[in-house]
C-alpha cells in the first residue's frame, strides 16, 4: 500500500503508474502553489524540471554498482528519484539534505515511494533524510589544514545536485567556514560542490546544475583549485536559452550541468560536450568530444574552465590564445569608474554649469562609440569639478570604455569604445562605477590604439572567446586583464584605418578590420549577421 498520504497529508498519493520522479514532480508543483516566490528566492530555492532531473540521472550512472548516494539540496527529492529509476541492483542508501521542514516532509513522502516503487523492482533502498544545513555540517572537509581526523564517515558513489543559488554575508557562519576556498561574499552554491566533491569515494561521481559563473575569474579561482584537485570533469551540457532550464521560477542564469568523477584532470582525454536549446530538445543534444586541455588547463594558476560548445568554440579558443600579449605586457592597466553614484550625489548635476565636467554612465557606452549626452535619461550626467570631487574625476585623455555589466538580451558580451582625450572636456572626466576603463600606466594611449584596442575587445571574435569561459553578463577587471591580446603595432594599424570610419557603421567596420589586420577566419571574426548578409 502507498504510504506518502500518511507521510505528508493534504497531498496526493501517487498514481498506479507514476515513476518515482513524476511523482516528486507532482508534489513539487503543488508545493510551488503555496509557497509564495519570494520566500523560495530568499532560500536560494529552485526546483528542478522533471526532464532535466531525468538528464542528471541518467548521466550519473557511474558504470559500476552503486551504494551509497547523496542528494545535498534534495528539495522534493526529484534528483534523487530520478537516479532511482536508473538503478539496476541493490541495496541502496540515500542521504537526502533539506533545511526547509515544509519540502523534508514531502521529501521523506517521495523517497518513501521510491522505496516501495524500487522493491516491486527487487531493488532494497534506504534512505535518511537530514533536516539540517548541509554546509554546516560538513564545512570542515573543505579544510586543507584541518588539525584532527577530519575524515568523512561515510563517501558516496554517487551526487546529485542542484544547489541553492545566493550570496553570503562575509560574517555568516557558512562563509567562515569555508574561507580556505572562497573569499569576500560567497555563493553558496559553490560551498555545495566544494564539499560534495571531498565526499565523494574514489572513483564516485558528482552530477550537478548550478550557475556557470565559477567556471573564471579570480573571485572562484580558490574554489576552482580546491574542486579540480579532487574531480575531473567528464560531460557538461550547457543550454542556449537562459530562462528554459528552470521556466517556472523566470530565472535567467546561464545554467551548465556537469558530471564530474574523483580524478585527477591529468587522468581524463576528452571531456563529452552537448548543448541543447533548452528543455524541448533535451533528449536529441548536440555532442562532441573535446580534449580536456581545450576545456581545463591545470598548468595555469587560473584554471579557467573554458566550455567550447561546438567546433567554431574550439577554434576561437585556440586563435586567441596563440595572441603574445595581454594588457599587462602591452604596458596597459584595467580599472572600475571612480563614480559610485549613491556615495557621490552631492557631486552629481542633471544640468551643465560652469565647475561640471562630463559623466558616463554604463548606457552611454555604444559598440566603439561614446553617445553623451543623452536625452530622456533621469540620471545626471555631469559631475562637478571642484577640489573635494577631484580625486573620482580622470584627466581628459585617451581611454577605452567597456561596460561592467552587460543585458541579457544583448548580442555582444564585451561591449568597448574609444574614448578620445579633450572631447567631452578639456580638463577632466567622470566615469561611473558601472564601466571599466583601460589605461596605459606610464603615458598615454594615442588615438590609434585606443580606437583599435576597442575593436579588439569589442570584436566578435574576442566577444566568443569570452562567452566560451565566462557564464556572466558581468565583465570583471580581473578576466580583462586575463584576456590574451596581439602586439601594439597591429592593434594600431587597426586604430589607423577605424579613424576615418563612419560612426554609425563604426562596429560593423571594427569586426571587418580586425579580421583582416588580425588575418581571422572569416568564420570565426565576422559577426553571424554579416555572415548571413553574406
Amino acid at each position: 500500500m502507498r504510504t506518502a498520504e500518511k507521510i505528508a497529508p493534504g497531498f496526493p498519493r501517487p498514481d498506479l503508474d507514476e515513476s518515482p520522479a513524476e511523482y516528486a514532480a507532482r508534489l513539487g508543483a503543488l508545493y510551488l502553489r503555496e509557497k509564495h516566490a519570494e520566500g523560495r528566492r530568499e532560500l536560494g530555492q529552485f526546483f528542478t524540471p522533471l526532464e532535466v532531473a531525468r538528464f542528471m540521472g541518467r548521466l550519473a550512472r557511474p558504470g559500476r554498482r552503486v551504494r551509497y548516494v547523496l542528494d545535498p539540496g534534495a528539495g522534493v527529492g526529484i534528483l534523487a528519484c530520478a537516479l532511482c529509476e536508473e538503478l539496476q541492483v541493490g541495496p541502496v542508501h540515500i542521504d537526502a539534505y533539506e533545511i526547509d521542514l515544509g519540502l523534508a516532509h514531502l521529501l521523506r513522502a517521495t523517497l518513501e515511494n521510491a522505496q516501495e516503487w524500487l522493491s516491486h523492482k527487487g531493488i532494497a533502498l534506504t534512505f535518511t533524510t537530514h533536516e539540517t544545513d548541509f554546509v554546516t555540517e560538513n564545512a570542515v572537509y573543505l579544510s586543507e589544514t584541518t588539525l584532527f581526523d577530519s575524515s568523512p564517515p561515510c563517501t558516496y558513489d554517487v551526487a546529485v545536485l542542484n544547489p541553492p543559488y545566493f550570496k553570503l554575508g562575509k560574517s555568516d557562519p557558512r562563509a567562515r567556514a569555508a574561507s580556505e576556498i572562497v573569499h569576500g561574499q560567497p555563493n553558496i552554491y559553490a560551498l555545495f560542490m566544494g564539499i560534495t566533491a571531498s565526499l565523494l569515494a574514489d572513483r564516485g561521481v558528482m552530477v550537478s546544475i548550478t550557475p556557470r559563473s565559477f567556471t573564471t575569474g579570480d573571485y572562484f579561482r580558490r574554489f576552482r583549485e580546491h574542486l579540480f584537485s579532487r574531480v575531473a570533469p567528464e560531460a557538461i551540457h550547457l543550454f542556449d536559452s537562459r530562462k528554459d532550464a528552470f521556466r517556472e521560477d523566470s530565472v535567467l542564469q546561464e545554467n551548465v550541468i556537469v558530471r564530474a568523477r574523483k580524478a585527477k584532470p591529468e587522468s581524463v582525454k576528452t571531456v563529452r560536450v552537448s548543448a541543447s536549446g533548452g528543455i524541448a530538445d533535451l533528449k536529441r543534444p548536440r555532442s562532441r568530444a573535446i580534449p580536456m586541455e581545450s576545456i581545463l588547463d591545470v598548468r595555469s594558476k587560473d584554471l579557467v574552465f573554458h566550455i567550447p560548445a561546438d567546433e567554431k568554440d574550439e577554434e576561437t579558443l585556440k586563435f586567441v590564445r596563440a595572441w603574445p600579449e595581454g594588457l599587462r605586457s602591452l604596458g596597459l592597466a584595467v580599472s572600475t569608474g571612480p563614480v559610485v553614484a549613491f556615495r557621490s550625489r552631492e557631486f552629481l548635476e542633471n544640468e551643465e554649469g560652469d565647475s561640471t565636467v562630463p559623466l558616463l554612465w554604463l548606457h552611454h557606452v555604444r559598440p566603439m562609440a561614446v553617445a553623451w549626452p543623452l536625452t530622456g535619461k533621469r540620471k545626471p550626467q555631469h559631475i562637478r569639478d571642484e577640489h573635494t570631487s577631484r580625486k573620482l574625476l580622470l584627466p581628459s585623455e585617451n581611454y577605452v570604455v567597456l561596460r561592467r555589466f552587460s543585458a541579457k538580451e544583448e548580442t555582444r558580451r564585451l561591449v568597448a569604445a574609444p574614448l578620445f582625450g579633450k572631447v567631452l572636456s578639456k580638463t577632466s572626466i567622470g566615469l561611473e562605477n558601472h564601466l571599466n576603463y583601460v589605461y596605459r600606466v606610464r603615458g598615454h594611449l594615442s588615438r590609434e590604439e585606443a580606437a583599435g584596442l576597442a575593436a579588439v575587445l569589442g570584436s566578435s571574435l574576442l566577444d566568443r572567446y569570452f562567452r566560451v569561459s565566462n557564464g556572466n553578463t558581468q565583465v570583471n577587471a580581473t578576466e580583462l586583464r586575463a584576456l590574451p591580446l596581439p602586439s601594439m603595432p597591429l592593434v594600431a594599424a587597426i586604430g589607423k584605418q577605424l579613424t576615418h570610419a563612419s560612426p554609425t557603421h563604426a562596429a560593423e567596420a571594427a569586426d571587418q578590420v580586425v579580421t583582416e589586420v588580425l588575418r581571422v577566419p572569416r568564420h570565426l571574426g565576422v559577426s553571424p549577421e554579416v555572415l548571413a548578409r553574406g
